[in-house]
């Protein structure tokens, strides 16, 4: 018997480009295979771009795009990749010219022997230079036999207006007409729909009277697109004149005509003129669905106009259609954000009586409502409505019940919700525990109160910080001042205090008048080795300064900038009005200049008297020094008497300055003698007449 032939291993078939076993490269960077081709892009490594300069109006002309170029545009393989031979030619020529036009590209393009308005129109779909796209434009059409068509144009508007040049775009009907190609109502709405997509209502409308001014009717679809962007853009008068062109022409509604007219008049609360449009797409045999009535309530609600969303409700139901889980919700939100809770609950009721599923979101809003209006047992009852429902609570929910809890001095229910939302993991925060926080103050109940405190600890709270959050939310009411002091002095004696309360305490016991109170918390942090930080020594100096003890308020200014930090305006202003008033001014200039920067001063004074602020001792004091130092005694009368004509001066406050501005000239001559006797060296003649001028 023969041997078998072992059968030879199959050669492997020559792979065809058809299915893609072509490799890819920088010539042919993609591969058109069959089902299974590898297409593939070589992308070539780009550099990042360089930040595009800021838009500056002042440089902005229209009317000629070169003096504003546009960066060169990144072009990759895979945008060109589709193009034809020749448009491919035509890109690779911007681009050895680094994309600005020129002899260079000029002299590229006149190799080529016939350029068609469809090759214009494909380089200009993928071209993202503006400038060079509209030299290209007119290059092709001074070529002999060629006229644009109107893809060619649609395409420059495309290109004009992706980089941002759509007032330019707006321009090309005009020279469409000139060049014997009059525009047709697609070329009208394609700028219609790019300002439309760019929110630009004026330059829709702007476009509109153009095409009148062409006298092109619009057909129905585009009114609409020309009223809806109005609408959205808040031009309603400009969209209800284009409604009433819109009849003159003989058109007939759609549907969506009248649900744009409509939806316009909610948002501008206009219900009577919206029933009426509403009654005329009734006799158009139309009635909005329950998506449209929706929307209407959605407006309505949003600008608080709750007389008119019950209005569009009651229309709702004369119209037979039946509102879904989402109309019933968005009323309900709205009734009792507004206050009106109670009709909220009963078209919560209305759809318990449906058999309509209820989210736990309404229960929510109507929960919120039910505190807000004072009843707390409706509240509860409709928390225990929820659970019987299958839902759980959320930590919104239990927020609500145990403010409204707290509200009516019901803590320790408020204290047992608060209990169960640590029991269901809801993790509890800092609006938790306020109100609760804030009864047991009030109720001077401390022990609980610092019960409290332990428990938040233990749950992981922030107990400083969140005992700073309270105090800062206590002394929001003045008369509520008092109250945080005492607890304060309560809970210092168990551990609990820090800077930040130090700094809320002295700022509202400063407010309220009670600066001594205030310095004693200073002195007590002080003596508790607590480190004032600035805004401790900024508050103690507003407090010294109003206790007239100036020097303290030097040395706690000093402290500061020890520290090299900065007081506060606050400080600085209290501080310089202070020395203004015991005469040290050359002490309050340096503050002002400390604070203000030398160069700035008279700056800032100016726009502060342009914008009519009463000048007070600082700003007279920084005239006064300023004239003294570079101009005359009546150059400085010159300004407080203009002063005075305006009326930022009263007759008597200009006596009281003239008089503090001759003896601060005064003092500043006598030093300058005294300067010139000692330069002179006369100091002992005077000391032997028995003088003591040099002695001061």
């Amino acid at each position: 018997m023969p041997p078998k032939s072992v059968p030879l291993p199959a050669k492997p078939s020559k792979p065809y480009f058809f299915y893609g076993h072509r490799k890819p490269s920088q010539n042919r960077p993609v591969v058109y295979g069959g089902l299974f081709s590898n297409r593939q892009v070589l992308k070539p490594p780009q550099s990042p771009l360089p930040p595009s300069p800021p838009f500056d109006l002042r440089k902005w002309d229209p009317h000629h795009l070169s003096q504003n170029p546009s960066p060169p545009p990144i072009s990759t393989p895979h945008q060109h990749s589709k193009l034809s031979p020749i448009a491919r030619f035509i890109i690779d020529a911007f681009r050895k010219s680094q994309y600005s036009w020129g002899p260079s590209v000029v002299f590229e393009l006149n190799k080529l022997r016939r350029v068609t308005a469809s090759l214009v129109a494909e380089v200009l779909k993928v071209q993202d230079d503006p400038i060079l796209a509209s030299k290209f434009f007119h290059w092709a059409g001074k070529q002999k036999g060629f006229k644009h068509n109107f893809a060619s144009y649609n395409a420059l508007a495309y290109c004009l207006n992706r980089n941002g040049r759509f007032r330019v775009a707006d321009q090309l009907p005009e020279l469409m007409d000139s060049q014997g190609k009059p525009p047709t109502e697609k070329q009208f709405e394609i700028l219609i729909r790019m300002h439309a997509d760019k929110n630009r209502g004026q330059r829709v409308y702007y476009v509109y009277q153009k095409m009148k001014n062409f006298g092109i009717k619009p057909r129905v679809f585009l009114y609409n697109r020309i009223m809806d962007a109005l609408v959205k853009t808040g031009y309603l008068d400009l969209a209800l004149s284009v409604y009433e062109d819109f009849r003159g022409d003989g058109l007939v509604e759609e549907s969506i005509t009248f649900m744009i007219l409509i939806k316009g008049l909610c948002k501008a609360g206009k219900v009577a003129e919206m029933l009426e449009v509403l009654r005329r797409m009734r006799e158009m045999s139309y009635k909005p669905d329950v998506f449209a009535y929706t929307a209407m309530i959605k407006i309505l609600v949003s600008k608080g106009n709750l007389d008119g969303c019950l209005r569009v409700w009651e229309e709702m139901q004369r119209d037979g259609v039946e509102p879904d889980v989402m109309a019933y919700v968005t009323l309900v939100a709205g009734l009792c954000k507004g206050g009106r809770v109670q009709r909220g609950y009963e078209l919560f009721k209305e759809m318990k009586k449906k058999g309509i599923l209820i989210e736990r979101v309404m229960y929510g809003v109507l929960i919120e409502g039910f505190v807000k209006d004072g009843k707390v047992g409706s509240a509860c009852g409709l928390l225990k409505d929820l659970i019987d429902s299958g839902y759980r609570a959320d930590l919104g929910i239990y927020n609500s019940l145990i403010v409204g809890m707290c509200d009516v001095k019901l803590i320790d229910r408020a204290y047992k919700l608060f209990q169960v939302t640590v029991q269901e993991g809801l993790e509890p925060g800092f609006a938790t525990v306020k109100p609760m926080l804030l009864v047991f103050a009030e109720m001077r109940r401390m022990s609980d109160f610092c019960k409290l405190l332990e428990q938040m600890q233990k749950l992981g709270f922030s107990v400083n910080d969140d005992l700073s959050k309270f105090f800062s939310f206590v002394v929001e009411k003045g008369e509520r001042t008092i109250m945080a002091v005492r607890v304060f002095n309560e809970l210092k004696v168990k551990g609990y205090g820090s800077v930040l309360i130090y700094n809320i305490l002295m700022g509202a016991l400063h407010k309220t008048g009670k600066v001594k109170q205030a310095l004693s918390l200073f002195q007590e942090m002080k003596d508790l080795n607590f480190e004032p930080d600035s805004s401790t020594y900024s508050n103690a100096i507003i407090c010294y300064v109003e206790d007239e003890n100036i020097k303290e308020a030097c040395i706690c200014h000093n402290k500061i900038i020890e520290m090299s930090r900065v007081p506060s305006i606050d400080a600085y202003y209290s501080l310089t009005n202070g020395l203004c008033k015991i005469g040290e001014i050359d002490a309050a200039m340096v503050l002002v200049r400390d604070c203000l920067g030398a160069e700035k001063v008279m700056e800032v004074l100016n726009e502060m008297m342009q914008e009519g602020l009463p000048p007070d001792n600082i700003i007279c004091s920084a005239i006064i020094s300023g004239m003294c130092k570079y101009r005359t005694i009546e150059e400085a009368r010159k300004v407080f008497a203009n002063l005075r004509t305006r009326k930022l001066l009263t007759e008597a406050n200009v006596i009281i300055y003239d008089e503090l501005l001759i003896e601060y000239m005064e003092k500043k001559a006598a030093d300058l003698v005294l300067s010139g006797l000692k330069f002179f060296g006369l100091e002992s003649k005077l000391k032997a007449k028995g003088s003591t001028l040099l002695s001061r």
